[in-house]
């Protein structure tokens, strides 16, 4: 962890009360009630074009109303029947109307636009971000932050060289009760932790066998399919199920593993898995997906090991948690469900408990701070770049059916041709990732 990261955590987990067997009275209960209680000073608007509203964007509309300073300028979908619903949540919020427009590059054209957030699909992340960047806008990205490793390199590049702030939405990352756990795990109070086990577990409905078929009138599918291929339309790919396509999306394990993964590497501290392995298969859904409905990996450094298990189609999960990390040291075990943790002694008595703390706001208030001072954010790209690696290197693991043997240093793998393949893609013609 660098020191600029453990510094702010360490400041923002200064209010957590931290006492063996009882529970801790956090940082953002405290701040909310001194934002209630004190008149707080005027912000500078912010200016924002939301990219995708069908929803993420949506949700985090929902966050934004919280936030003064919030001004959505833009909705860009190439869906227009996404619009209207969009621009009503946010009248009904008591502000203006956002202009519309299917291509996200027009307000990027916008010299009054300050930050692009890209809620789009996975496989836009990353050339909506680097444009976003050479156009002189900040940007707030969803997670995973790209569809490759080669876009996540190009992605800190482009934040760099433009001096850029760019967050990703692992809003974890500035939730208090995860900070502090951070610093629990780091300060040795557990031991040497040596096993990490993340997972998640739901019931998703099966997606069905669809033809190609002409994309309905409201859609822009050419410019939906954007830097990925376009096969032709299927109804059952626009908007949600691109997740489980490989052309547009990571599966499972980008979608929610990315999250467990993240805080398994916060934790522990490691940047880079030096050998990964995956198993799991199609085994339930007989349909148009293509990624794993049921996924393990594996990734394995010096002194640890860190695993990724998920079930889409079984709700049962582990520990009495369908999304889970568990930290095993040496002196004892750490679980969170994302939001609190509960540390348990080697005779699996409780002897700490930390509640929930806020996440999305804490999120937003982190990035909109750094608009202003020009600073790294808790969740900057080159930190989430870092954790998205180990989704993208489980999916290449397992659609190779190999071993793969990773340099962090280096971002290549070794003496495998198939898996180093997939450390990249093609892109159409007009949507190619520019090369800094």
């Amino acid at each position: 962890m660098s020191a600029w990261n453990r510094r702010h955590f360490l400041s923002a987990a200064s209010g957590l009360t931290l006492g063996s067997g009882r529970t801790s009275s956090l940082l953002a209960q405290d701040e909310k009630a001194q934002t209630e209680a004190e008149p707080q000073p005027k912000r500078e608007p912010v200016r924002l074009a939301l990219m995708g509203v069908n929803g993420r964007g949506r949700q985090l509309m929902s966050v934004l109303a919280r936030f003064p300073e919030a001004e959505i300028a833009w909705i860009c979908d190439p869906d227009t029947q996404t619009w209207d619903p969009a621009v009503k949540q946010w009248t009904e919020a008591g502000r203006p109307a956002p202009q519309t427009t299917q291509d996200f590059r027009k307000a990027l054209d916008d010299k009054s636009v300050d930050v692009l957030v890209c809620a789009a699909p996975d496989h836009w992340h990353a050339l909506a971000t680097v444009w976003a960047c050479q156009a002189g806008k900040d940007v707030y990205v969803e997670k995973p932050c790209c569809h490759n490793p080669v876009e996540g390199r190009r992605m800190i590049e482009a934040a760099r060289k433009y001096q850029r702030v760019v967050q990703v939405g692992t809003q974890r990352r500035s939730a208090p009760d995860m900070q502090a756990l951070a610093e629990y795990l780091q300060s040795g109070k557990l031991g040497q932790v040596k096993f990490v086990r993340t997972w998640i577990t739901s019931v998703r409905p099966s997606i069905g066998k669809v033809a190609v078929s002409a994309p309905p009138e409201h859609l822009d599918y050419s410019l939906w399919a954007g830097p990925g291929p376009d096969r032709g339309y299927k109804s059952n790919l626009v908007h949600y199920h691109w997740h489980w396509r490989w052309d547009f999306g990571t599966g499972e394990c980008g979608n929610n593993g990315i999250h467990g993964l993240d805080v398994a590497r916060w934790g522990t501290g490691v940047d880079a898995p030096t050998r990964v392995t995956c198993g799991g298969g199609r085994y339930y859904f007989e349909d148009d997906q293509e990624t794993p409905d049921t996924q393990l990996a594996t990734f394995e450094f010096p002194d640890l090991c860190i695993q990724w298990e998920h079930r889409t189609w079984s709700p049962r999960g582990l520990d009495g948690e369908t999304f889970g990390v568990e930290f095993y040291g040496t002196e004892g075990t750490l679980l969170t469900n994302g939001r609190g943790w509960t540390v348990y002694d080697p005779k699996n008595a409780v002897v700490q408990k930390v509640e929930p703390g806020e996440s999305d706001a804490n999120h937003w208030r982190n990035f909109f701070d750094c608009l202003k001072t020009r600073s790294l954010p808790n969740a900057d790209i080159e930190i989430n770049h870092k954790s998205t690696m180990f989704c993208h290197l489980a999916n290449i693991a397992w659609r190779t059916g190999s071993v793969v043997n990773y340099d962090g240093a280096t971002e290549t793998i070794s003496n495998n041709p198939a898996a180093s393949a997939l450390l990249g893609r093609q892109y159409r013609k007009g949507f190619e990732l520019p090369v800094l």
